[in-house]
């Protein structure tokens, strides 16, 4: 079951990730933001039981990145950037 879950938490990461690098998906869209979240939490929770603190580590650190990219104070924050950007 461990096992299963290794692999999907890889999935919902790495899925995104090769669609961002494909041009396909942007790093601020929150499909992408919250699919690294989901994946990171499941791969701490694996980290966790299986005592790997240093996997723990980063994944805890994605997780925090990736809710960060996603709060409301954040998102604003991108909006205004865009928007005096623009022409």
């Amino acid at each position: 079951m461990i096992l299963l879950l290794e692999f999907i938490g890889a999935i919902v990461i790495l899925v995104p990730f090769a669609l961002l690098q494909s041009g396909r998906m942007s790093s601020h869209a929150p499909a992408y933001l919250w699919l690294n979240l989901i994946g990171s939490v499941v791969l701490t929770f694996v980290a966790v039981v299986e005592e790997q603190w240093g996997f723990v580590l980063i994944q805890v650190v994605w997780a925090v990145v990736a809710a960060w990219g996603l709060s409301p104070w954040r998102r604003k924050t991108l909006e205004a950037r865009e928007r005096e950007v623009q022409p």
